[in-house]
């Protein structure tokens, strides 16, 4: 009896010992080398969800390969500008990582208070996690110049969320 349970007690010693070399060595391969989002690592799987995300949330305006909408520099009738681009084409990646989650949890009200936009605020639709996983997602769609230029717009920018 005494031998099962040394037996029992080995095989769960090193059954964690094995979870948690697997989960360290999986987590580690999941990273997205040159990506982060308000200083944590990105994982693919953060940006699988974020692309998911985005486009259902996001895409109807901001379009499905994150084009923005026709003509988004003029203002519409109704005086607010158009969805604009996501891509390199744009200029999301000239705002930091805490500007763009602001921006997108409060809406753009947040940073300029009064400015009325199409735009909604997300929060109470998305989480902190979720907005964090759509703009992982919409930052790995970058070319390097512009990915390199938004990370260091984030690394000088010394506000709180």
């Amino acid at each position: 009896m005494r031998r099962i349970a040394i037996i029992g007690a080995a095989i769960v010693a090193l059954s964690a010992i094995g979870f948690a070399v697997l989960a360290q060595s999986e987590s580690d391969d999941d990273l997205v080398e040159g990506l982060s989002f308000l200083g944590e690592p990105v994982t693919v799987a953060d940006i699988a969800a974020g692309e998911t995300l985005y486009a259902e949330n996001c895409a109807s305006c901001h379009g499905a390969e994150l084009e923005g909408q026709p003509d988004w520099r003029r203002r519409l009738d109704n005086g607010r500008m158009p969805a604009p681009p996501h891509d390199e084409t744009g200029h999301t990646w000239h705002h930091s990582d805490r500007n763009l989650f602001i921006v997108t949890k409060g809406g753009v009200g947040a940073i300029v208070p009064g400015y009325e936009s199409d735009m909604p605020a997300y929060e109470g639709i998305l989480t902190d996690d979720e907005i964090a996983d759509v703009l992982s997602y919409i930052k790995s769609t970058w070319p390097d110049r512009q990915r390199e230029f938004q990370a260091e717009v984030t690394a000088n920018d010394k506000g709180d969320l």
